[in-house]
C-alpha cells in the first residue's frame, strides 16, 4: 500500500512539475515524452531528468518550481558552499533528513523558525514531521535541486568531500585529470611537472588554468572557476592521494580546516584566506615518503629534516604550471622555518617567515599530534595535550602570539562541542527492521544518538567499543538470547552498571526475574506505546544523571567568554544551570530551552546580576544539564541581553 502510495504521489509530483515547465514555456511536449522515458530507464526525478537531458538550466527550472510552490529558491553552487551550524544540523538527526530528503539551513531562535532545503516544498506531512523532530514552532521550506539536497546530507552530516565534486562535472573532469596526470607521472619531480604543463596546454577547457585562477573569487555569467571552486578540487583531489596511507587519510583536510579556521579568527582577507588555505591542502603533496614531515618532526629529528630539506619546495614545482598564489607558494615553501631563526631554507626569523607559513606549520603539527598515531609520542593526544606541547615550543619553533591564538581557538571549539554534547548515546539490539525503525525515530525525535545491533555478536562489539549510555534489548535475538548477552555485558569494563532494559514479547515470569537480578531498569513487554516508551527511557536516564552528577561540563572562562558561551547554549537550546566561580564569588545563570530565565551573583538578580556576569574575564564554571528552573524573572530574549550586555561593556556602564 505504502509503495503504490508514493508512485501515485511521485507520478502526482512529476506531473506538476513537467506542466509547470510547459505553461512557462520552458518545455515542450516532445522533450515531455524524453523526460519521461529517460526517468523509466535511469529511475531519476523528474528534476533530475531534465537537468540530465539539458533541456532547462537549472536556475530557469528552480525559479520557476519556486513560482509553483510559492517560496524562494537555493542553487546546488550556493547548497555546496553553505556551512550550517552544527546546533541547527542537530535539530534534524540525519537518519531522519536522509529519509524525508531535506536539508536545514537555517534557524532563527526568536522566533523558532527551522528553514529547510527540499525538493518538495508542498509535502506538509513531511513538514510537520520536521517540526515535531526538531522541536521548532514553524518549519519554512525552500525548494532545491533533489541531488543536491542529497549532497549536502552527505557533506554537511557524514563529511562526504565527493558529493558536490561528483554533482558538478567540470570540476570533477578538472580533479580527474590533475589525477591522472599526477600518477601517470610519479616518477620524478620533473616528469609531473613536464606533464602538467603538457595537459594544461592540451585541454585548457578541463585544467585549471593562470587566467582561471586570475579570475578565482570572481563569479561570472559564464561560470568562471571560483576559489571555491579551486579549493573543493584540491580538497577531493589530495584527499584521495592521501588514502592509500591510512595515518594520514583526511589529514590535509584537517589542516586547511584549522587554518582556515585561524585566518577568520585573525581577520584575513578573502584573497588572503583562500591562499593559505589552498597551500594547507597542498602541503604534503610528493612528500609521500617514510616520514610525516611537520615543522616539529624536522626540529626533532635528523631523519626527518633531511628528508624535508630535499622536498619543501616539490608541492610548488608540482603545480608550477597552474600559477598559484604568491602567498600560497611562500607558505608552501617556508613551513620549516623556525621563529628562532634555525629552521630552513632561509633561517628568517620571526616577523620575517611569511604568516600563512606559521599557521601552517602550527596546524600541520597540532594535526599530526592529534590524528596520527605514528607521531613522537606514538599515540593520539588529546586537543588539551597537544596545545600542551605547542606551548612548549613557543618562541623556539612557532610563533608565540599564534600559538596562544591557535590554543583559545581550538579549544574554544572542544568546549563548544561538550557544552552542546550532552546527548545520551542508545544501543537497540533487535532482529526485527521494522519493530526497531519505529522505536528508533521516536528517539531520535526526543534527543537521542542511536545505533542498531542485528545480533548478539555484533552488540558486544559496539559494547566494546564504549560510547554507549542505555541499551534496549530483546530476548529472541535469533540464534542467541537476550538475558545471555547482558550476562556477557556484565563483564565487559564499561557494562557492569550500564543501563539495560528489556523490551520484549516474550512475557515470562522466569525471564523478568532474571533480567531484574542482572541489574536491568525495566522489563517491558511488546507492543508498548513507543512515546511512552521513550518517555520512560529518558526519565530514567535524566534520574541516573541526577544522582551521579556525571554529564555536566566543567572548565575555566579563559577557554570560552561568557557571552559566546551563552550564545552556543542558546543556539544549542540547552536546559540547565551555569554555575560561575571568580575571584571567591559564586554565581549561576539558568537556563530553559536556550532562554536565558534567571541569574544571581551575589545580592544581585535577574538581568543585573548577568550582566554583572558576563563582564567576568577569568574562573571557573560548571554546567549543570538535569537542572530545572522553578521561575521565569529575566523575560528579555537571550538575543537582547547580550547586546544591552555589550552594549554597557562598551560605555562602562555598570
Amino acid at each position: 500500500m505504502t509503495a503504490v502510495f508514493r508512485t501515485a504521489a511521485s507520478t502526482a509530483a512529476t506531473k506538476r512539475v513537467c506542466d509547470r515547465l510547459i505553461a512557462d514555456g520552458l518545455l515542450n511536449a516532445e522533450q515531455h515524452t524524453a523526460v519521461l522515458e529517460h526517468m523509466n530507464r535511469s529511475g531519476v526525478r523528474a528534476e533530475e531528468s531534465i537537468l540530465e537531458l539539458g533541456f532547462v538550466s537549472e536556475a530557469d527550472l528552480l525559479k520557476s518550481l519556486a513560482t509553483l510552490y510559492k517560496t524562494n529558491f537555493v542553487s546546488t553552487e550556493k547548497l555546496a558552499k553553505a556551512d550550517i551550524p552544527p546546533a541547527t544540523l542537530d535539530l534534524i538527526p540525519r537518519k531522519f533528513a536522509e529519509s524525508m530528503g531535506l536539508f536545514p539551513v537555517l534557524f532563527d531562535s526568536k522566533t523558532s523558525v527551522l528553514s529547510v532545503v527540499t525538493a518538495d516544498p508542498d509535502n506538509l506531512e513531511v513538514l510537520r514531521e520536521a517540526q515535531v523532530a526538531s522541536g521548532a514552532r514553524d518549519v519554512k521550506a525552500i525548494v532545491g535541486r533533489p541531488s543536491a539536497v542529497k549532497a549536502a546530507i552527505a557533506k554537511a552530516y557524514g563529511g562526504d568531500i565527493h558529493a558536490f565534486a561528483l554533482l558538478d562535472r567540470a570540476a570533477h573532469a578538472q580533479f580527474q585529470t590533475m589525477l591522472n596526470v599526477y600518477e601517470r607521472n610519479l616518477v620524478t619531480d620533473a616528469s609531473m611537472a613536464t606533464s602538467l604543463a603538457k595537459e594544461s596546454t592540451k585541454s585548457r577547457e578541463r585544467v585549471v588554468s593562470e587566467q582561471q585562477l586570475q579570475r578565482a573569487g570572481q563569479s561570472s555569467a559564464s561560470g568562471a572557476t571560483s576559489m571555491e571552486s579551486l579549493l573543493e578540487l584540491l580538497h577531493v583531489m589530495v584527499s584521495l592521494l592521501e588514502a592509500s596511507r591510512p595515518e594520514l587519510r583526511g589529514h590535509s583536510a584537517h589542516v586547511a580546516r584549522l587554518t582556515k579556521q585561524m585566518a577568520e579568527r585573525m581577520s584575513l582577507d578573502a584573497a588572503s584566506t583562500s591562499a593559505i588555505v589552498a597551500a594547507a591542502y597542498v602541503h604534503d603533496l610528493g612528500k609521500m615518503g617514510q616520514f610525516h614531515l611537520t615543522a616539529l618532526n624536522c626540529s626533532e629529528y635528523e631523519g626527518h629534516k633531511t628528508a624535508a630539506q630535499k622536498a619543501y619546495s616539490t608541492p610548488a614545482r608540482l603545480l608550477e604550471p597552474v600559477r598559484l598564489p604568491h602567498e600560497t607558494i611562500e607558505a608552501i615553501d617556508q613551513m620549516y622555518e623556525r621563529y628562532d631563526g634555525k629552521g630552513f631554507p632561509k633561517g628568517v626569523t620571526g616577523k620575517d617567515i611569511p604568516l600563512g607559513a606559521r599557521v601552517i606549520s602550527l596546524c600541520d603539527t597540532y594535526s599530526d599530534l592529534t590524528e596520527n598515531a605514528r607521531n613522537p609520542f606514538r599515540k593520539k593526544l588529546s586537543s588539551q595535550e597537544a596545545c600542551a606541547v605547542l606551548a612548549k615550543y613557543k618562541e623556539s619553533i612557532f610563533d608565540p602570539n599564534i600559538v596562544d591564538l591557535f590554543r583559545h581557538t581550538v579549544m574554544g571549539q572542544d568546549l563548544k562541542a561538550r557544552l552542546l554534547a550532552n546527548r545520551y548515546n542508545a544501543l537497540i539490539v533487535d532482529v526485527d527492521p521494522e519493530e526497531t525503525t519505529v522505536v528508533e525515530l521516536r528517539m531520535i525525535e526526543q534527543g537521542f544518538v542511536v545505533r542498531i545491533a542485528r545480533s548478539a555478536d555484533q552488540a558486544l562489539k559496539m559494547l566494546g567499543e564504549g560510547d554507549v549510555d542505555l541499551v534496549v534489548s530483546e530476548l529472541d535475538l535469533g540464534g542467541s538470547d537476550g538475558l545471555r548477552l547482558l550476562a556477557e555485558a556484565r563483564k565487559l569494563p564499561n557494562g557492569k552498571d550500564l543501563p539495560w532494559v528489556i523490551y520484549t514479547r516474550r512475557q515470562e515470569r522466569e525471564a523478568a526475574q532474571k533480567a531484574f537480578e542482572l541489574g536491568v531498569l525495566d522489563f517491558m513487554a511488546k507492543p508498548a506505546a513507543t512515546d511512552v516508551l521513550v518517555a520512560k527511557l529518558k526519565a530514567m536516564l535524566d534520574q541516573r544523571a541526577t544522582t551521579r552528577g556525571n554529564r555536566g561540563v566543567a572548565g575555566n572562562l579563559r577557554e570560552m567568554s561568557l557571552p559566546d558561551m551563552i550564545q552556543v547554549l542558546s543556539q544549542g537550546r540547552k536546559t540547565g544551570n551555569l554555575k560561575i566561580r571568580s575571584r571567591g564569588e559564586s554565581g549561576e545563570i539558568h537556563l530553559l530551552e536556550g532562554a536565558v530565565v534567571n541569574a544571581l551573583w551575589g545580592e544581585l538578580r535577574g538581568d543585573a546580576a548577568f550582566y554583572a556576569m558576563v563582564r567576568l574575564q577569568e574562573g571557573d564554571f560548571g554546567l549543570d544539564p538535569s537542572f530545572k528552573a522553578e521561575s521565569r524573572v529575566i523575560t528579555q530574549s537571550t538575543d537582547a541581553l547580550l547586546l544591552e550586555a555589550m552594549r554597557r561593556m562598551d560605555e562602562g556602564a555598570t
